[in-house]
């Protein structure tokens, strides 16, 4: 076991040399020595063009092309860290993203470059890879070898982006230290070999991509296999052609390929393991038994703030236990009190969701690095051991999702100044082992019970129509909220209201409270860039939306279409409880 702290620099330098294949690319493939030669060059350059004095901070605006890891390599060896653009960004929210993070080089191609028309941007120097300009300025680096460039475990590596659900995003840091330690980890807790090839679907400027797949795949000597963008039908294809053995995966993705129409040879494919988190226990079933390749559910973020490790003997529906160097609590986020072990059913259902639910707080040191330029929201991670009086009673929902902070104290049940509010909903069993229940932003309060939405998710993707669930908030006319889903069906299906009313009644785990009462239709979930369900944009439209809703009217069980009478209905209850502006909300 290694005790000295490594640098992702060094383990880019380790693959000088390495003539095997290393990288996977749209029928090309280029040895590890070559990917670390063209690390170095990119190296070299960026000392070039990064200005006196400035931040070494270069901006990388890519689909997950080879030049993406050969830029997440110069990095490291120059010392520099690497700002992940996120290209569904779009006017000045990209603008404020690149100047955020004080980028003074951003790396792009010819297909992100219109994003770039009219923005304000001094002082920028772009780099555009698939043209002969980029290519003639390589060449006067061709011959560079990879140094340290004075970098050292504590390095900034990565400003990472977090998806919070309101206001901008915020740029997590991610030291050389930490993501050389988190692909060491990886490599020991799923044995990944030298052989082994890691296929890269996932976009490269989120966190999953670069922190799970990427890192130990360098950290273990393998090789890496690249898609542009995610394709459901063009998954089982790429990981048979480059003989993939790893990936791993976000949000829907693993609904897209259950989605695909089954072919008799589907397990007829190289892959051993997949790792990612949100594809649910009945997915990760269906996934398995359709491909043959097991699904490991994990949690852990951007900002290194809590990880929770699957174990023997972990059972069902959890996640895990929390790893070594975690002290991982539930807490209420009302009181900041522990909340009592689940309590559950013969059958695995659970009895006492709405004590058992609360917030995940690591109570030991954590590994959050904070964020860039925002004391705010480092803050926000660090809360202390009372709620203020603006903090009393906001814990149903108004909590934003935001990064992660290390602290000390343990288990008393009461909250200790510097732990780290992981901003995500869980309960923990008897035993210690913990289960995922949704984000602190998607609590419902609905006639002043706390829902999860995550919980109501589960049961209504046992709906045998549903090829996609969300569960989201809309606001009551009177007060709290009220329950909306959203519904894709499976190709060829047919809602029909009375079948699924029949079905809601015969979920036993469904209480009384659960039942949606907006029913949201669409062909395709919307979703983010990182193929998570897109809940603002949801929540945002509620039931005044183009596709069609059913609604189940209070005191009625079943479900029949909205009208524009009723919204006009509804609106002039909303205006009546002087609530009208949250339907926009």
């Amino acid at each position: 076991m290694e005790s000295r702290r490594r640098t992702v620099g060094e383990l880019v330098r380790e693959r000088w040399g390495d003539h095997r294949p290393g990288l996977w690319f749209e029928g090309r493939v280029i040895s590890h020595h070559q990917v670390a030669e063209g690390a170095a060059a990119r190296a070299a350059l960026l000392a070039e063009l990064l200005p006196p004095g400035a931040e070494p901070h270069v901006g990388v605006l890519l689909d997950n092309t080879p030049e993406y890891p050969q830029w997440l390599g110069a990095a490291a060896l120059a010392g520099a860290a690497v700002a992940g653009i996120n290209p569904t960004r779009r006017g000045p929210e990209l603008a404020r993203d690149i100047r955020h993070t004080e980028c003074r080089v951003l790396v792009t191609e010819r297909a992100h470059l219109p994003l770039l028309d009219g923005l304000e941007l001094p002082g920028l120097h772009v780099l555009v890879t698939d043209t002969d300009a980029y290519a003639e300025l390589l060449k006067a680096y061709e011959g560079a070898r990879p140094d340290d460039g004075g970098a050292c475990p504590d390095s900034r590596f990565l400003l990472l982006f977090t998806s919070g659900s309101t206001g901008a995003p915020k740029a997590a840091i991610c030291t050389q230290g930490r993501i050389a330690a988190a692909g060491r980890s990886l490599v020991d807790h799923f044995g990944v070999r030298a052989d082994d090839t890691h296929y890269i679907c996932m976009p490269m400027f989120h966190g999953n991509a670069v922190i799970a797949d990427w890192a130990p795949a360098l950290a273990a000597g393998a090789g890496i296999a690249l898609r542009r963008r995610f394709s459901a039908s063009g998954f089982l294809p790429d990981v048979r052609a480059c003989g993939a053995t790893y990936f791993t995966y976000v949000g829907r993705a693993v609904q897209y390929l259950l989605a695909t129409p089954a072919r008799p040879d589907d397990r007829d494919n190289p892959l051993r393991l997949g790792f990612g988190t949100e594809a649910g226990a009945v997915d990760a079933a269906a996934f398995e038994k359709r491909f043959g390749v097991r699904l490991v559910e994990g949690y852990g973020s951007s900002e290194g703030g809590a990880a929770i490790q699957r174990t023997p003997g972990t059972p069902a529906g959890a996640i895990g236990r929390a790893a070594p160097a975690d002290d991982l609590a539930v807490l209420d986020p009302d009181t900041r009190r522990e909340c009592p072990p689940a309590v559950f059913a013969g059958d695995g259902r659970l009895l006492n969701g709405a004590d058992a639910i609360g917030e995940l707080v690591n109570r030991g040191a954590g590994l959050f690095e904070g964020y860039w330029r925002n004391p705010g929201a480092e803050a926000a991670r660090r809360r202390g051991a009372s709620p203020g009086p603006e903090e009393a009673g906001a814990g149903h929902g108004g909590a934003e999702r935001k990064g992660e902070a290390g602290g000390a104290g343990k288990g008393n049940g009461e909250a200790g100044e510097g732990w780290y509010w992981t901003g995500d909903l869980f309960y923990r069993d008897a035993d210690g082992f913990l289960y995922f229940a949704g984000r602190a932003d998607d609590r419902l309060r609905v006639d002043s019970e706390n829902l999860a939405a995550a919980m109501i998710e589960n049961i209504l993707a046992r709906y045998e129509d549903a090829a996609a669930v969300a569960v989201y908030a809309v606001p009551d006319p009177v007060a709290g909220d009220q329950v909306m889903a959203t519904l894709a069906l499976k190709d060829g299906a047919r809602f029909g209201p009375s079948p699924f009313a029949a079905f809601l009644r015969a979920q036993p785990d469904l209480g009384t409270k659960m039942a949606p009462r907006f029913l949201r239709l669409v062909e395709r979930m919307p979703v983010t860039a990182t193929n998570k369900i897109h809940r603002v944009a949801l929540r945002r439209e509620g039931f005044h939306c183009a596709d069609p809703v059913w609604w189940r009217p209070p005191g009625e069980e079943t479900y029949r279409r909205l009208t524009a009478a009723d919204v006009a209905g509804l609106v002039a209850q909303y205006r009546a409880h002087g609530r009208e502006e949250l339907l926009t909300r």
